[in-house]
């Protein structure tokens, strides 16, 4: 997701489209605390016990709390393929050909940024590569003693397009059966993200909902999928969600804006944030951080219902496109590395997506399809012989 807001006089009242219900597919979870024990304690007992988490509790954990933790779930080969991988794209991006934008997160940093760059914009079926706030020169060039390496902070939004290694974990079996399990018939991916949180520079993503960036009608149907590729800490910025928080309704859009992209003005920024006009909880701090949020206590953040979710490498967190999450700065030394898939419902089950989003592909271009992703990448495997 993004975050970020906008100046009085840039809100704009919510379509219809703002106001459809929230999807709550019929839940999901990773295995139950109760459920382990009573494994281990038949095993101590000799009883052989071949069951797994059924699909109904998972889906049942899901939408009780809008997120899910499952622990292990891509193996330590993978992520460190993946690492790799992202190495290798950055030894060979040279960022004096690209001028590569910051990418920021905060209320109007994020509109300055992103609401003018046709880079951005540009980047839905590409690897793109954005900077952390202040690894650039006046001129936008990235800073003489500023690592290329160290100065992204994220790359996207096509890895899961162009890249085998990354299409190799996105297609994959395991996401595939996870996605049905928690009810989606059709799954389309029209984003993936390789998000950095560098160490001591990586700064906060503000509370939002990922579906006001990455919107559906009728329905809400967005899902992402959170791979930890390192620890994920309190000291490191782990994500933290709002348990429930999947039921209240999406509370605002990041929408291209017409008076640039339809009335032609190009003095109008590309995008902007339109309001739904409903009121939540979350409204306190909608477009910036709940009040006490700073770490290592972040007793606001406690206090206001907010949950951390440490991971180890290879754990993935599910996140329903309408829960409230964020994470914290990287006080750290220490990497905190992930990659980010989002998927939406397909078109098979009467689900638009809108026009109206930032991330739109080419004319005539579909988002990839989960199914045949996975069929394709098998064919390229038979194909080599593996």
């Amino acid at each position: 997701g993004l975050e970020g807001s906008l100046s009085r006089r840039h809100r704009f009242h919510c379509l219809k489209t703002c106001l459809i219900p929230t999807l709550v597919p019929p839940g999901s979870g990773e295995v139950a605390t109760a459920a382990a024990t009573q494994r281990k304690k038949k095993a101590r007992m000799g009883v052989e016990d071949t069951a797994t988490p059924s699909v109904s509790s998972r889906r049942a954990e899901f939408d009780k709390n809008g997120y899910l933790l499952i622990k292990g779930f891509a193996t330590a080969e993978e992520c460190a393929g993946m690492r790799k991988r992202m190495e290798e794209l950055i030894d060979s991006w040279d960022p004096e050909k690209t001028m590569a934008p910051v990418f920021a997160t905060d209320e109007v940093e994020q509109l300055k940024h992103q609401a003018s760059s046709d880079y951005f914009l540009d980047s839905a079926d590409r690897i793109h590569f954005f900077l952390e706030a202040g690894a650039t020169e006046k001129d936008g060039k990235l800073k003489k003693d500023m690592k290329k390496h160290a100065a992204l902070n994220k790359v996207g939004h096509g890895l899961h397009v162009v890249d085998d290694v990354f299409q190799e974990y996105s297609y994959s079996d395991k996401v595939t059966d996870l996605v049905a399990d928690l009810g989606w018939k059709d799954a389309v991916l029209p984003q993936s993200m390789y998000i950095f949180k560098q160490p001591g520079i990586g700064g906060e993503v503000t509370a939002h909902q990922d579906s006001s960036f990455l919107h559906t009608t009728p329905r809400t149907t967005c899902m992402g999928l959170w791979l930890s590729l390192h620890h994920a800490t309190l000291e490191n910025g782990c994500l933290w969600a709002r348990p429930g928080s999947h039921r209240e309704p999406v509370r605002r859009l990041f929408v291209r804006n017409p008076d640039y992209f339809e009335k032609g003005d190009k003095t109008a920024p590309k995008m902007i944030f339109e309001s739904c006009n409903v009121k939540t909880q979350a409204d306190e701090w909608e477009g910036k951080m709940p009040t006490n949020w700073e770490p290592p206590e972040s007793k606001g953040l406690y206090d206001r219902g907010f949950v951390p979710l440490i991971c180890e490498p290879g754990d993935l967190v599910v996140i329903d496109g309408s829960i409230d999450h964020m994470s914290l700065p990287n006080t750290s030394e220490k990497q905190r590395e992930t990659y980010q898939l989002h998927l939406i419902e397909g078109p098979s089950q009467g689900i638009t997506w809108s026009p109206r989003n930032w991330l739109q592909y080419p004319a005539g271009k579909s988002f990839p399809s989960l199914a045949k992703g996975v069929a394709n990448r098998k064919r390229k495997a038979e194909e080599a012989g593996l």
